[in-house]
């Protein structure tokens, strides 16, 4: 379809005429019939051999459903290529479309048992419920629309709960009805804005205290022991497969067999432990700070940021980080407590460039970390200032020349706490916690972990 001169004519129509391109795309995924129809009739077509035996027409429709989003985002830009599953790994998950045939779960009432268990083909897999936790007793009184059957992987096959290949297995639960919200997790009403960087965040109430902080500040990753752990396999993998490397120890070219050993395996499972264990406690940090924020305030404001291009511009730091997470959690979350999330956009907003003073736009680099005007705003850290603008934006018109005299008003009751804010970073900075350069705190260099001797 992409091949196609039509194509090529769809997409040099302009995108301000987005009528003329989505029908230009529509005929052209008609004429290859490229929908999730289409792909659910050919799943029928498909499933009339032995796989008829495990996978039943409602499921072979979700797994469809499934493999025409990954090829639609190739399509569509929006990823660069397929990621197929191995036939050796297989799928990690798989769910139905409803509870009522195939995969489907089965809780059974109090006065029968007050059990449950999962049905697929003839396979009943009896469920372990903890009823003591109130999530879980207020989520089960609810309807079940369908169930999703999770593989995970362990640490170690002697795991509790996990077979001979170290996964354990556990289902989710669609429901009907609105999610629980524990009683510890307040709600407020104040008006925040945030400035997220690839790994900090700045978060200025209206109301409330500023703060200036490092994302997942308490996650410290042993590089050092995953580094020596890539070594070991490194040094492994060559050790078993001489014949897949040249004579100056690259790998040769085409298709290659590779031989995996026992210590092979084992040395790579403890890798993926860490790894596990780093993203468990990256996501808990993120869920944590993200309620701190909720408890403030319920309408928050914040720029639209490019993800993708921090990925590219500062690589891995940003996956450790993970500030694309933190916004997904936030989103979530926001939107479960009945608040209301705006992202305003970079380009027109330019919060970073902006001084309330005079009004006008101050091109700055990257590099400047501090805002200081002719006009006298400033000298103030740049993230807490964008911070600060985003706060008292208008979510209806998000220009911050339309709430010039709004923060004309706030300015000189915020601008100390914004200082008290910095000088509260700078104190950490000088009792030893490792803050990024874009602080922009004198003499404080990217510190790293002190390697052990």
């Amino acid at each position: 379809m992409r091949a196609d001169l039509a194509w090529r004519a769809a997409r040099a129509i302009p995108r301000t005429q987005k009528l003329e391109r989505q029908r230009a795309f529509g005929v052209l995924r008609q004429q290859y019939g490229f929908s999730e129809y289409a792909l659910h009739d050919v799943a029928k077509g498909l499933n009339c051999a032995w796989i008829a035996d495990h996978v039943d027409a409602v499921l072979a429709q979700t797994l469809a459903s499934r493999a025409y989003r990954a090829v639609n985002r190739v399509c569509l830009g929006q990823a660069r290529r397929v990621r197929f599953k191995s036939r050796g790994r297989g799928l990690s998950s798989v769910e139905n479309k409803r509870n009522d045939t195939g995969l489907r779960f089965v809780l059974q009432p109090p006065e029968v048992g007050n059990t449950g268990y999962l049905l697929w083909q003839d396979d009943r897999l009896e469920a372990l419920i903890d009823w003591k936790d109130p999530v879980v007793t207020y989520s089960l009184r609810h309807p079940i629309k369908y169930a999703r059957l999770l593989v995970r992987q362990s640490s170690s096959a002697r795991a509790q709960g996990t077979d001979a290949q170290s996964q354990r297995y556990c289902v989710q639960l669609v429901l009907e009805g609105v999610p629980y919200h524990k009683p510890k997790h307040l709600v407020g009403q104040d008006t925040v804005g945030l400035d997220l960087g690839p790994s900090t965040i700045a978060i200025v109430p209206r109301k409330g205290t500023p703060r200036l902080e490092v994302f997942c500040a308490e996650l410290v990753p042993d590089a050092s022991a995953i580094r020596r752990l890539q070594r070991q396999m490194d040094r492994q993998r060559r050790a078993n497969n001489t014949a897949n490397y040249d004579e100056r120890g690259r790998v040769k070219k085409g298709r290659l067999s590779w031989k995996h050993s026992k210590r092979y395996l084992a040395t790579r499972q403890r890798k993926a432990t860490r790894e596990r264990t780093l993203a468990a406690h990256r996501k808990t940090l993120h869920g944590r700070l993200v309620h701190e924020i909720v408890a403030v305030g319920k309408t928050i404001l914040t720029e639209k940021i490019s993800y993708r291009a921090w990925q590219k511009q500062f690589g891995k730091s940003v996956g450790l980080r993970a500030p694309g997470m933190f916004l997904d959690m936030l989103k979530r979350t926001v939107a479960r407590t009945g608040g209301t999330l705006v992202e305003v956009p970079t380009r027109s907003s330019r919060l970073s460039q902006f001084c309330h003073g005079c009004g006008q736009f101050i091109p700055k680099p990257l590099s400047q970390r501090w805002h200081q005007c002719p006009c006298g705003i400033g000298p103030i850290q740049r993230d807490l200032y964008s911070a600060f603008l985003a706060a008292y934006l208008d979510p209806a018109d998000s220009l911050p020349s339309c709430a010039q005299q709004r923060y004309a008003a706030c300015w000189e009751g915020r601008e100390p706490g914004l200082q008290a804010a910095y000088e509260h970073a700078v104190q950490r900075a000088s009792v030893g916690q490792h803050l990024p350069r874009s602080f922009g705190i004198p003499r404080v260099r990217a510190r790293l972990p002190e390697s052990p001797r």
